[in-house]
């Protein structure tokens, strides 16, 4: 809420990035802060338990972290006199109001990294601009992903000297070669011949319909795997509960690390480990895209040589997206009638896969 054991010294960056997603993207960013600024101290907020977990991973103790205050005026002034930075960034579309006017008022720059804004958004924001236009001229530069949402942005008011156009960042991956290997590891149970797919960060409601796609599946490829990976931890056991009561044979990595020759179904219900779980797979479904989420990044599959499909709701990673569709390496389907033919597609024509992620490897590279 803004109340907390206060850091020693007044923190120079403070970088928002409120979930998982968020924080990856400013991960190349705080090391390249760190890199060329090391006497600075940086605070780093976020606001779930999976993206603090993350951050421990990433960084340990070489940055202080606090769960973001709540944006309301009390909070936000006791979390600014206790960490007393002098530089914010916040990343993505975290646009607080609260927080900004906060940080403005100590006569800190805001910037919006890494940013994005979706046209529906936009329409949004623009039908509420005479109470907003102040949010927005209160942010010092915005950084956005590509020039379509920087022509969103500059139709809010933001001057054009205030908006730059650096690419996503999330594109600044570095794939060490064990994660491959670590991949091989994951399946060395499993035949050499059975195909292996994931649906990655499903959503409520995308379990069943991908469970479904599975079954219909399993009628052509009888020896297929299922690596089914629920975006948020509170859904794990729900998913394996599902697998298991639609009677496929199922095991999960908090019991089983590997995956195991007779699983149909797998479900990875740990956090920090899906890169590995690309690696160990053939084919890569992207989840949240089935419901109306807006999808999830391809770039960390894509880094890894996959094919890639995604259903029609990928709004979040529009312009993204599209430069893997435009190089043939990412494939929609409307629903899950077309996720199953071209899963089988792709199951039935393997030549035409690994061209595909060759095809996506090269869009990362």
């Amino acid at each position: 809420m803004g109340f907390f054991e206060a850091p020693e010294q007044a923190q120079d960056i403070w970088v928002h990035a409120v979930s998982v997603g968020e924080l990856l993207a400013a991960e190349p960013i705080i090391r390249e802060l760190q890199s060329r600024y090391p006497e600075k101290k940086i605070t780093i907020t976020t606001m779930t338990p999976t993206s603090s977990a993350l951050l421990d991973k990433l960084f340990g103790d070489s940055v202080f972290h606090v769960y973001a205050p709540y944006d309301f005026p009390l909070f936000v002034r006791a979390f600014l006199k206790r960490i007393r930075p002098s530089f914010v960034i916040i990343m993505e579309t975290e646009l607080w109001p609260n927080m900004i006017h906060g940080a403005r008022a100590l006569g800190c720059p805001v910037v919006l990294a890494n940013a994005r804004l979706s046209e529906r958004s936009a329409k949004g924001y623009r039908r509420l601009l005479p109470m907003v236009s102040w949010l927005f001229e209160s942010l010092q530069l915005v950084l956005c992903q590509h020039q379509p949402d920087a022509q969103r942005f500059a139709t809010l008011g933001i001057s054009a000297e205030k908006i730059g156009v650096t690419g996503s960042v999330k594109f600044d991956i570095d794939v060490d070669s064990s994660v491959a290997e670590s991949g091989a590891r994951l399946r060395e149970n499993v035949p050499d011949d059975t195909t292996i797919w994931i649906a990655a960060s499903t959503h409520e409601g995308e379990d069943a319909k991908v469970l479904s796609v599975h079954r219909q599946l399993k009628q052509h490829f009888p020896s297929l795997t299922l690596i089914l990976v629920p975006r948020h931890p509170e859904r794990f056991e729900s998913a394996y509960d599902q697998a298991s009561e639609a009677g496929f044979q199922t095991s999960r990595f908090s019991s089983s690390p590997l995956i195991g020759a007779k699983d149909d179904v797998y479900v990875l219900d740990a956090m920090g480990q899906l890169m590995r779980f690309y690696a160990a797979s053939d084919l890569v479904f992207i989840g949240g895209s089935l419901a109306e989420v807006g999808g999830h990044n391809p770039i960390e599959p894509g880094a890894l040589g996959k094919a890639m499909l995604i259903g029609p709701h990928y709004f979040n990673f529009q312009m993204i997206c599209q430069e893997f569709m435009d190089s043939g390496a990412l494939q929609t389907v409307a629903d899950e009638n077309e996720l199953f033919e071209a899963l089988r597609s792709l199951i039935e024509c393997p030549d035409i896969a690994r061209a595909k992620g060759e095809k996506a490897y090269a869009v990362v590279e």
